[in-house]
């Protein structure tokens, strides 16, 4: 088992420590093979149930009960659908799911201290799950980050510094300061995506053991791309689906990056988005996460402020109260059905990555 750069085929040990290639790539865990249903731990209630799924010999899982989330069905823009609520997460988003594995692997490492830098949701988990394993944590965050987030990690005992500009400006002050501590990053370590990839095997369970047609999510770095290209794939390859789900991406059209690459076209102009967790420019991974959309038969939408605002408070009048990042996906589902990408009686998932806890300020301001 190695750790894998798929832009040149050149292969790593499993070193928790390394983050990205010798010339600057980022890198995965080849693919597992996968499990079947007789592999699920049923006694585990965590998304630990999938350790067999897991790289690396984890001996002993950094959990806080992350996993097992509700899948619910309600009825949206007129249609029956199925809402994964990733908010009933430990620190209230699917971040958990990565953080939980990475901070793990770091852990039996030896690692003292990390460093992070976020948005918001990311920075929150890894402070969470560095507490629960007796790691020293630094969150870099953009001076423009909800207040509730910067005030979780800070609950957390993690030393939170606000950077002043835009998200991709504090991703550029971590990478200059990762050679002086462990950088933990949810959009680089490649055991994040490890963790992230576990809301596939958690999908598959909550369906009978089989896969939906369509998973909506929206993205901003794409780990969720990412770890259900991953997860699905593995389930494949051990026959335990037929198909992989059609992957359906949603981002703010005043920052749609992933859309824009994968229609071919130029990105609109940035500009603030109230879907605060998907600002980011520049993705990381832009490249596989286009080959995940492809491999599935995929598709992508940008979507407007006014309607990520209709969808957030759409949510909450059927008693989900999501921050507007996840809504995003919800407002994008009206949108893939009129393209006819979604088709009637099709079971479709949208994944509610983050609570709208998460964003009071934000949401308070859309009330």
């Amino acid at each position: 088992m190695d750790y894998l750069d798929a832009r040149s085929d050149r292969r790593y040990p499993l070193d928790p420590l390394r983050w990205r290639g010798d010339d600057g790539a980022p890198l995965s865990v080849e693919p597992m093979p996968g499990i079947t249903r007789a592999d699920v731990e049923a006694g585990t209630r965590s998304l630990w149930r999938y350790r067999a799924a897991l790289p690396g010999g984890i001996r002993r899982p950094v959990s806080l009960g992350e996993g097992c989330t509700p899948l619910v069905e309600l009825p949206w823009r007129g249609h029956d659908t199925r809402f994964k609520l990733e908010w009933f997460s430990p620190t209230g988003s699917f971040k958990d799911r990565g953080s939980s594995v990475m901070l793990s692997v770091l852990a039996e490492a030896g690692v003292t201290a990390v460093l992070e830098d976020s948005s918001g949701n990311g920075g929150s988990s890894v402070s969470a799950y560095a507490a629960a394993a007796g790691i020293a944590a630094t969150i870099l965050a953009p001076e423009s980050t909800s207040p509730a987030k910067v005030l979780q990690s800070r609950a957390y005992g993690a030393k939170v510094e606000l950077v002043p500009g835009t998200r991709d400006d504090t991703a550029a002050e971590a990478l200059r300061r990762s050679g002086e501590t462990t950088y933990a990053s949810h959009n680089w370590h490649p055991f994040f995506l490890q963790g992230t990839k576990t809301i596939a095997y958690e999908l598959w369970e909550d369906l009978g053991f089989t896969a939906p047609d369509n998973v909506v999510t929206v993205a901003g770095a794409g780990s969720i791309v990412l770890g259900c290209d991953l997860g699905f794939g593995e389930l494949l390859a051990a026959g335990a689906i037929t198909k992989r789900p059609r992957l359906l991406v949603a981002q703010p059209a005043n920052c749609g990056p992933i859309d824009a690459a994968f229609r071919g076209t130029r990105p609109r102009p940035f500009a603030p988005t109230i879907a605060e967790g998907t600002a980011i420019r520049e993705p990381v991974r832009l490249p596989e996460v286009l080959a995940a959309i492809r491999r599935s038969g995929g598709a992508t939408v940008t979507i407007g402020e006014d309607d990520i605002d209709a969808a957030t408070r759409g949510l909450a009048a059927i008693g989900l109260y999501a921050e507007p990042t996840s809504a995003t996906a919800a407002a994008a589902v009206p949108e893939f059905r009129a393209r006819g990408v979604i088709a009637p009686g099709e079971t479709t998932v949208v994944v509610l990555t983050g609570s709208g806890l998460k964003a009071a300020t934000t949401i308070g301001g859309l009330l």
